[in-house]
């Protein structure tokens, strides 16, 4: 625990360190009038604004067709205030969780706690800012879209940077013009730009999923990722990333003719599997096969699990986990999209939301990338189509982009839906509590049942939304801080 905290203290210092130095050069450009001629400011003491009518034009053109935009902001509100509800709900769970049951894995690092690229190990620095940059004007261009389509103007579009760090982007609207607006239009603008970011995720994901189509494998055999402790694939000396080429002489291809040639042989047979080794090297192993059936049954599974599995005793256990394809490190991340799916529509669409949700722990389980380097290894462009345009190079660089991209608006859609202020959803549960009130007095005024003056519903509905966001901002610096203690 010691070197826990020796190793944040660290990294705070450093981090503090450098906040200092931008701190002061912030202050010495805002005295020498730099920063006017950027058209930028400083808020929040260290954090630089800058502004631009770029993308201003481009924004009155596409949101011309105004009715298609408020309808767009309809669903968009619908889909955010359920999410926010969501994420809220999940926040608390989370919290309870923390107190009754307090974790007991190493806490992690400073630098892991910021999600910023190249500081946080987990998101690389080049695809990490590329994404977040292009995430960032999404998000802000999905509000500018709402504000126009209710006649709102915008002043301008811009970047929050710290250092050359981008931190966000915005979109400044006439401030009077958005307090005066409807509740129900700004409800719709605030939700625009979290539920663009989660629109862009699902687009992302179905350009995945085309690309999946532009690669092939480059061995038609299996691969491993990992074996059983003590299991017969490790006694006989079979390594992770293994290919398997042959059992007995007779060929492997794919997944579906190494389980019909493993099914001839049962448990307790010896059995000559040819593999391929991550350095290249052909090997031949003698491997005994284990109990499939004794093997579950050690893990707990009851026999009414294991029939039905349709496993038997006697039937034969390599010992190896992640049996794969060559291209399961594609496959993984286009999930119901690949065209080696097996599913109709009605599936992909069921499976397609809590794909995306599973995708975002993609970079923790890999490390900061988006599938093994072996997975991606076995990668090559298809002959025809994009694949024999871009190649193998450029095909893998529209997966990795893509990825990230969508791992990042997934991000940043969901943490801008935290009922907090500042975020989107703090605003939108603001204006859901005023609307839910103002019905309620709506209601007793009709049935003549209660009286409550219109002031009684701006007060409460502006102090429940502060102390929510002091109590959801109390309970993520618990869920955060209790590791270290």
């Amino acid at each position: 625990m010691d070197g826990a905290w020796g190793s944040v203290q660290a990294d705070w210092k450093l981090g503090l360190l450098l906040i200092l130095l931008w701190y002061i050069l912030l202050r010495t450009w805002e005295r020498n009038g730099t920063l006017d001629k950027w058209n930028a400011s400083r808020v929040f003491g260290f954090v630089l604004m800058i502004r631009g009518t770029y993308g201003l034009k481009i924004l009155e053109k596409v949101s011309k067709p105004r009715r298609f935009w408020r309808i767009y902001g309809e669903v968009a509100l619908w889909i955010c205030v359920g999410s926010m509800l969501l994420v809220g709900l999940l926040m608390g769970l989370a919290f309870i969780g923390a107190v009754l049951s307090p974790p007991t894995t190493p806490p992690p690092s400073a630098s892991e706690l910021v999600a910023i690229p190249g500081l946080n190990p987990m998101i690389p620095l080049g695809w990490g800012a590329m994404a977040f940059i292009v995430a960032l004007v999404i998000h802000e261009f999905g509000h500018g879209l709402l504000a126009r389509a209710h006649g709102m103007r915008i002043r301008a579009f811009g970047l929050l940077q710290l250092g050359p760090l981008p931190l966000g982007a915005f979109a400044e609207p006439q401030y009077e013009e958005l307090h005066r607006a409807p509740r129900r239009e700004r409800m719709r603008m605030f939700a625009a730009g979290p539920a663009t970011n989660l629109f862009a995720a699902f687009v992302c994901l179905l350009m995945l999923g085309g690309l999946a189509g532009q690669v092939v494998s480059t061995t038609p055999h299996p691969h491993v990722r990992g074996l059983v402790v003590d299991g017969g694939a490790e006694a006989a000396g079979m390594q992770p990333w293994d290919i398997i080429i042959a059992i007995n002489g007779s060929e492997v291809i794919g997944l579906e003719g190494f389980r019909d040639e493993l099914n001839l042989y049962s448990a307790n047979e010896t059995i000559l599997m040819e593999v391929q080794h991550e350095d290249g090297q052909v090997e031949t192993l003698s491997v005994v096969l284990g109990d499939k059936y004794l093997y579950y049954q050690d893990l707990g599974w009851t026999e009414k699990t294991l029939e039905a599995m349709e496993i038997q005793p006697e039937d034969p256990f390599l010992g190896v986990e992640g049996l794969g394809a060559g291209t399961e490190g594609i496959d993984r991340l286009a999930g119901p999209f690949s065209p080696r799916f097996e599913g109709g529509m009605l599936i992909k669409g069921i499976y397609a939301p809590f794909h995306i949700l599973t995708i975002m722990i993609v970079p923790f389980q890999l490390q900061g990338v988006s599938m093994y380097p072996m997975e991606e290894a076995m990668l090559t462009a298809a002959d025809d189509g994009l694949g024999a345009m871009l190649g193998t190079g450029g095909i893998m660089f529209m997966i990795n982009f893509f990825f990230w991209l969508m791992w990042v608006n997934i991000l940043l859609g969901f943490t801008n839906l935290i009922p907090m202020v500042p975020f989107d959803g703090g605003h939108l549960f603001k204006d859901t509590l005023h609307g839910t009130l103002s019905a309620v007095k709506k209601l007793g005024k009709k049935t003549k049942l209660w009286d409550i003056h219109p002031m009684w519903v701006d007060h409460i509905s502006s102090k429940a939304s502060s102390l929510s966001s002091l109590a959801l901002l109390l309970m993520l610096v618990f869920i955060i801080a209790v590791p270290y203690f």
